[in-house]
Formats: structure tokens, sequence, C-alpha cells
């Protein structure tokens, strides 16, 4: 604190720097010091010059000392609040326009410029601008003159799908917080059956409207009707078959049918794997083509491998109007493959086939199903040969239903 105030308080009184000459001119700064004048950042500025900072007020002082010490002083700069001012005073016109400025800018902030509109989905914001503009809430319009409560009651009541609604001012931009009515989803009423998707056994069935098509048990076919959007009649007495049958009612089925699916998957593996991969060295060639003529910027332009990959880049320089400029970067990198051997053994080889098996029987798999168990048959040839065949067979409960309308 006493560090800010001892910087603060030379700018708010004024304070000027000074240079000091004469024959020395340190006698005239130990009078200056005796006499109760407070100096600071006394420098050395070359011969029997000195520099020192010095109190606005204590400079008349300073002139009875240099009279007495036969020194001479002058200003070489000017600081504070007090210069400040009397600048300002000498730029009325300066002044007027900053005081006019920051009048204009109060006025204009008392205003609402923007109107922001938030929350909304299936509300429009024009709709809900609109319906503010009633009640006053427009570009242009005062502040003081906007009722937040008045714009949220009419939001309210001439919108039926707004819940919630705020309205906030802040600076010059007006928010409309929006929070819409949650609907209850309207049922569909349409006529449908739940189907077989898949091959299955019927393990259990659940219905939630329509008439059960199958029961436990039932071995179904995709496109089988597990439960019906068709609902008969009720069954009528024998006394009562002479009267006038009731008319079938369709309804939009719903329901869980759970069935046995069974997956099968194949794999296999060599015992001695043999190929070629990258070994991951690289060449990389660049050149600037220019009509037929090609120019190398980068690399040697051959390809040192025996076996390789290629990968090529071709830039063009965009076409200028109808001007096309017949130049282009082309990028080509080598990638050197190698020759390798890998003797899996047979219970390598195996493990790796059974791996793919197991990849493909769940790539078959829908998600929601829970796999019981799994059967692991080789495939073995009638004669001898370098590779190891597995089949997986992966048994699964699953929800095999799945929605499909019909007409009546």
């Amino acid at each position: 604190m006493r560090v800010v105030f001892s910087r603060l308080m030379p700018y708010l009184t004024g304070y000027v720097t000074i240079e000091v000459s004469g024959e020395p001119p340190e006698k005239f700064i130990n009078m200056a010091v005796n006499r109760g004048v407070y100096l600071w950042e006394i420098t050395k500025a070359g011969g029997n010059i000195i520099r020192v900072k010095v109190y606005l007020r204590q400079v008349r002082l300073l002139r009875h000392i240099a009279r007495r010490t036969g020194c001479r002083f002058h200003f070489i700069g000017r600081h504070g609040l007090p210069f400040v001012l009397s600048r300002l005073r000498r730029r009325k016109m300066m002044i007027i326009g900053a005081v006019l400025f920051l009048a204009g800018l109060y006025f204009l902030s008392s205003f609402v410029w923007f109107i922001e509109v938030k929350g909304n989905v299936r509300l429009s914001s024009q709709e809900v601008l609109e319906i503010a503009a009633r009640a006053g809430l427009i570009r242009g319009v005062q502040k003081w003159r906007v009722s937040t409560a008045g714009v949220e009651s009419l939001l309210q009541e001439q919108l039926p799908l707004v819940a919630w609604t705020g309205v906030y001012l802040k600076g010059t931009k007006a928010t409309i917080e929006i929070a819409e009515r949650v609907l209850p989803e309207v049922e569909d009423q349409r006529p449908v059956h739940v189907v077989a998707a898949k091959t299955g056994l019927v393990k259990e069935i659940l219905v939630l409207s329509g008439h059960p098509a199958v029961k436990e048990g039932d071995t179904v076919i995709p496109g089988k009707v597990l439960i019906s959007g068709v609902i008969p009649p009720p069954e009528t007495l024998e006394k009562d078959k002479k009267k006038e049958t009731r008319p079938l009612r369709y309804v939009h089925a719903r329901g869980i049918v759970r069935a046995r699916v069974w997956y099968e998957g194949y794999g296999e593996a060599s015992l001695v794997e043999t190929g070629r991969r990258p070994s991951g060295r690289s060449v990389t060639c660049i050149c600037m083509k220019i009509g037929s003529k090609e120019i190398i910027i980068l690399g040697s332009g051959e390809n040192p491998f025996a076996y390789y990959n290629v990968k090529t880049d071709v830039k063009r320089l965009p076409q200028w109007r109808n001007l096309s400029v017949p130049v282009e970067f082309n990028k080509v990198e080598y990638f050197e493959l190698v020759d390798y051997r890998v003797d899996h053994g047979y219970d390598g080889a195996r493990r790796l086939a059974l791996e793919k098996a197991m990849e493909s029987a769940r790539k078959q798999i829908s998600g929601g199903a829970r796999v019981l168990g799994q059967k692991v048959q080789e495939v073995r040839a009638g004669y001898p040969e370098n590779m190891v065949r597995v089949k997986v067979l992966l048994e699964t409960v699953e929800d095999i239903g799945v929605e499909k309308s019909f007409k009546p």
C-alpha cells in the first residue's frame, strides 16, 4: 500500500524533471536537501550536469538555491495531473466532444438493440418475437419501458407449448428463454403385425396388444407372424351362434417374443504362414511436372526396393477463370515389403482359426442377444494339408419380433 501511495502522490500533485548544471552541481543538491526539498532519481547526465526529479510545489525554493550556489537548472519534463488538466483547458472542444460521446453512449445503452430467443425447439423464433413485440419488447425500445413480467405472461398465454419463460435485460441485449412442454407421444393406431426377423425356436412370448399367433416350442422362420394385429371376436356359446357375429378388430400389435437362435461361424489358419508385409522403410520422391517435363525436387526418383507398395498424390494448381496452368506436383511414396515365414504349429493355428470363427459368428448377432453356449467343431479334410479349419455354433436367446404393417 505504501509503495502504491508513493507512486500515486507525485502524479496527483505534479512533478518535473530538471537538469542542473554549474560548478559543482553537487553543492546545489546538498543545499536543496538541507532546505527540505525532496529529490529523487538523481542521475549523472555527463560533465557537470545532474538530472533530478522534484515536486512542482517545491520548484520555487530551487530558484533561491540556484542563485546561492551559482548553478542553473532548466525543465526537461513535466508530469502529473496538474499538467494534464492544463493541457485539457487549452483544448475545450476535445473535452466537450468527449463528454458528448460519453453522454451519447450512455443514451444509446438505455435502448434494446438485440433480442435473442433461446431454448425453443418446436416453436419458431419469429413466432416468439412477434408475441413479445405485442407486449412492447421490440428493437429500439427504451429498457425502462419494457415490462419483463408482462412479456413473460403474454408468451405463456399466447403459446400453449410454453411451460415456462424468462425475459432478461442485460446491456443493450434482451434474452428470452423458453422451456417447452413435453407432450405425450401419440399412440400409433396403424394395423401392425409382429413378425419373426430370423429363424428360431420360440422360448417365451409376452403379448401387450394383439393376438398370439405362435406358442412356446414353435419353430419360426423369417416373416412368420408371431403376434397378429387381427383380433378375432370372442367365442360364442352354442345358443348364441344364431346371433350376428361381431366383426374383427385391427390393432397395432406389440409384445416381446424371445427365441433360441443359432449362429454359425467359420475360420481357418495355416500351420506355416508365409507372405510379404511392410518392413517400415519407405522412400519419398517429390517432383514438379510442367507439361511433359519433370523436375525432381526431393529424392532420386528411383525405387530401391525389390517388393513394394506405392502411394501417389497429385496436386494441381487451381484454375483461374478459363486459364488452366499445366503445372502439377507429384508425391510418390514407396513402402518396402519383405518376405516372412511364421510357424504357428497346430495349437497356434487352431487358436487363430477359432478366433476368426468366433469373430465371424459374433458379427451376425444383434444387440441385446444373450449367448447361452457355444459348440466348436474342427473340420478335417481327407488328406494332409497345411491348414486348420474350425466351425463354431453359438446359441443365443433374443427378441426376434419386428413390426410389419398390413392393410385389413
